[in-house]
């Protein structure tokens, strides 16, 4: 008896995966220069060419995804491995942000306990510097510059209640989509795509802000380094899910997607509500804590 299988579409070889890491590339070397204020203006030219090749390159590689979705290559087998693939990078992300966490909690809970003296040690001020003292957050560098901690009333809690609303609006979106409204389907997305670009201006902002007027930088020690790693690394996601939920308007107003067929649309939202939880998580560990 024959045994029925599925066909399984394998793509010719493509340029968008090193024309993606590239991108990465120019990204990470342009960061690093930029924050240690190295080569001047060169840092932010390189982190811009490597935003604009990643950008290019997600609405290529999106558009040969749709292409042969649209042409029928796809079997279920597919949209299976779509889902597999998507659910461990959401996995990978959980232990990106994982990492940083625990380097927060290890400085937190132990570090700073143990280098006040906690436990069995003597207390170390004179070996750090004489006005050290065990609490968070440390707010004087070792370099003797006094910043001040970011609360989390304002611009913070303003972002969260912006972020929060974004997820109940992608899923009424996701609602619409079910219930084949499109017209709500198109209104509900283009709110929550807005509501993340406004995410990164109020971020910006903020930054601006804690530059100027808490003295509070990259540099401020171990507290400056976890809030701006922590807090930059997330905005890099919203634009990244703002950027594929903007991908997914776009298509919805050329009519993609139905009930039956929408897993691009479900895994950017997918995507986004990772993102959500994960300022969640900020709000409190790194602004309210």
């Amino acid at each position: 008896m024959a045994v029925k299988t599925e066909s399984y579409y394998v793509p010719a070889q493509s340029p968008w995966p090193i024309i993606g890491a590239l991108g990465l590339f120019l990204l990470a070397l342009g960061a690093g220069m930029w924050s240690a204020g190295i080569a001047g203006i060169y840092g932010p030219v390189i982190f811009g060419c490597g935003t604009l090749v990643m950008t290019i390159m997600l609405f290529g590689w999106f558009g040969n995804v749709i292409k042969e979705s649209h042409s029928g290559l796809y079997s279920a087998q597919m949209d299976r491995s779509f889902r597999q693939g998507m659910s461990w990078f959401i996995f990978s992300e959980v232990m990106f942000f994982g990492a940083f966490f625990g380097a927060l909690f290890y400085a937190r809970v132990l570090s700073v306990p143990w280098l006040g003296g906690a436990g069995n040690n003597l207390m170390t001020n004179e070996v750090l510097w004489p006005d050290f003292t065990a609490t968070w957050p440390l707010t004087l560098t070792p370099g003797g510059i006094e910043t001040t901690a970011m609360g989390w009333f304002g611009l913070p809690l303003i972002n969260t209640i912006i972020l929060l609303s974004s997820s109940v609006t992608a899923h009424l979106a996701h609602l619409a989509l079910l219930r084949e409204q499109r017209q709500p389907l198109k209104m509900w997305l283009g709110v929550t795509v807005l509501l993340g670009v406004t995410f990164l201006g109020l971020q910006l902002w903020e930054y601006v802000h804690a530059y100027h007027e808490l003295g509070l930088r990259l540099d401020s020690g171990i507290y400056g380094n976890t809030f701006f790693l922590l807090t930059g690394f997330h905005g890099a996601h919203v634009t990244l899910g703002a950027l594929m939920l903007f991908i997914m308007w776009l298509r919805i107003l050329k009519g993609h997607f139905t009930p039956a067929h929408h897993f691009g649309f479900q895994a950017s939202s997918w995507y986004w509500h990772f993102v959500d939880v994960v300022w969640l998580c900020l709000f409190v560990f790194v602004y309210i804590l």
